[in-house]
């Protein structure tokens, strides 16, 4: 009997692809002009004690999701600290390099507060705390404006985040999701971000949530996701250890950080052959 563990996060996404494709929503996008398969209200769940949510069906980029989460902690809306890394946001900038939108900024300025400050600080003081709630969608700018666009609104729009038993969880609500692309991306970094936190509060990690309420492929990815749903999962869980005052770090924009996380994962990282090319629908 074959008892050796594997990449949790493979198999669940895997079996999520599959679901969509078999039983997804044919129709085509006003927006994109694209049509999608798309189902609604899709969940994952990730015990990060047991390994890191990495996806090794195929190859990421490791360090962009990982010089993002830093970005995003640093609170500003500038792209020049991240296009250091990378260049994924840059067809959001508007006036002066910047992303109105940035979760980082809609995180510890744009309302007038500093939620993640104020969450860090929470948890402390009172560990049962369910008031730990960070936004980043904007109601009175955001959505529900027909015929109006704007270069970006965010897909990610709130998490929660509590100690339970000790460890803490975090539960991530994305309102659509493209799958190929920007899901493996979003939980990576949204999981880098639970252990940024539980280092920071001096807890154990905990559940890492992803619920979708759109969870879609484009047609231009059918086939490829076809590809990854047939292929065997067979990589190993990757493990993680946060390193020491990396909220801190990353607060303060240490590239340092960047390197020494992507070397971490580097090390036991060994995806699949590549896809081809997977263009991003804007």
């Amino acid at each position: 009997m074959n008892t050796t563990a594997l990449n949790e996060f493979d198999v669940q996404y895997a079996a999520l692809l599959k679901d969509i494709l078999e039983h997804g929503i044919e129709e085509k996008n006003e927006r994109t002009g694209h049509v999608c398969k798309s189902l609604p209200g899709m969940t994952m769940k990730f015990d990060l004690a047991q390994g890191f949510p990495l996806l090794t069906l195929r190859k990421i980029p490791l360090k962009v999701f990982i010089a993002e989460q830093i970005w995003f902690l640093m609170g500003g809306k500038n792209l020049e600290w991240l296009q250091q890394f990378t260049k994924i946001w840059d067809d959001f900038a508007e006036e002066n390099n910047c992303v109105e939108s940035a979760y980082g900024f809609r995180w510890r300025a744009h309302f007038g507060r500093d939620q993640i400050d104020g969450l860090v600080k929470l948890l402390a003081d009172d560990p049962t705390s369910r008031h730990g709630v960070i936004l980043m969608w904007d109601p009175a700018d955001d959505g529900l404006a027909s015929g109006t666009k704007k270069k970006n609104v965010p897909c990610p729009y709130t998490f929660t985040v509590q100690i339970i038993g000790g460890k803490l969880c975090l539960h991530l609500v994305i309102r659509s999701n493209d799958m190929m692309l920007g899901n493996p991306h979003d939980t990576a970094g949204f999981a880098l971000l639970a252990e940024f936190l539980a280092e920071k509060l001096g807890v154990e990690k905990g559940f890492l949530t992803v619920c979708i309420s759109n969870a879609h492929i484009y047609d231009i990815h059918f086939d490829q996701a076809k590809e990854m749903v047939e292929r065997a999962v067979t990589h190993e869980p990757i493990k993680f250890e946060c390193p020491k005052n990396a909220f801190d770090r990353a607060e303060n924009g240490d590239t340092e950080l960047v390197t020494e996380i992507f070397e971490q994962f580097k090390g036991q990282y060994n995806p699949q052959e590549s896809l081809g090319k997977m263009n991003i629908v804007l």
